[in-house]
């Protein structure tokens, strides 16, 4: 049996976890064995993200202290939370690689930025790609019409000097 200062120790450290994290993730992790849970906490690990189980009542009061009573209605029947830091794609697509690996693993509902997603919207999320290739797509757009500016200049420059190139010949030639 738990003491009741244990659980107010417990209920602490969901809310700290629930307070840092830029991100959140319910799922059910019915079925999993200890093996898979220890791999999908491995795997999210890599994107900095933590994996643990709660228990929903400690969990539904430390939500309740950290000011998100939003989630409180996903806090029913086996709950783990996948808190995210950093960056939310990175997590999201950590967690939908580990949903299609782990059929016996279901997303309930995320949480970024003060507003409830939906388990779609999670996975939508995790389908973005990283910041680096959005960066590098940024690049490209700023370039591109640079490039297209040098283009047409170059264009006008070349059509000058066949146009020079005639007159030259032709002032040979006659």
């Amino acid at each position: 049996m738990i003491t009741r200062k244990e659980k107010e120790q417990k209920v602490k450290e969901i809310e700290q976890d629930l307070q840092q994290a830029d991100f959140l993730v319910l799922t059910d992790y019915r079925g999993l064995n200890v093996d898979d849970i220890s791999g999908l906490r491995r795997s999210l690990g890599e994107s900095n993200c933590k994996y643990k189980v709660v228990k929903n009542n400690l969990a539904k009061i430390a939500a309740r202290q950290a000011g998100i009573e939003e989630i409180n209605e996903y806090l029913q029947g086996p709950t783990a939370i996948a808190y995210g830091y950093d960056d939310p794609v990175l997590s999201a697509k950590a967690l939908n690689k580990a949903d299609k690996e782990l059929k016996n693993l279901s997303i309930k509902a995320g949480y970024l930025d003060g507003k409830i997603l939906a388990p779609g919207d999670v996975k939508a999320l995790g389908e973005i790609p990283s910041k680096e290739v959005l960066y590098g797509k940024l690049c490209g757009a700023f370039q591109a019409p640079i490039s297209g500016l040098v283009n047409v200049l170059q264009g006008n420059l070349r059509n000058l000097a066949y146009a020079l190139d005639a007159v030259r010949h032709q002032k040979e030639a006659g």
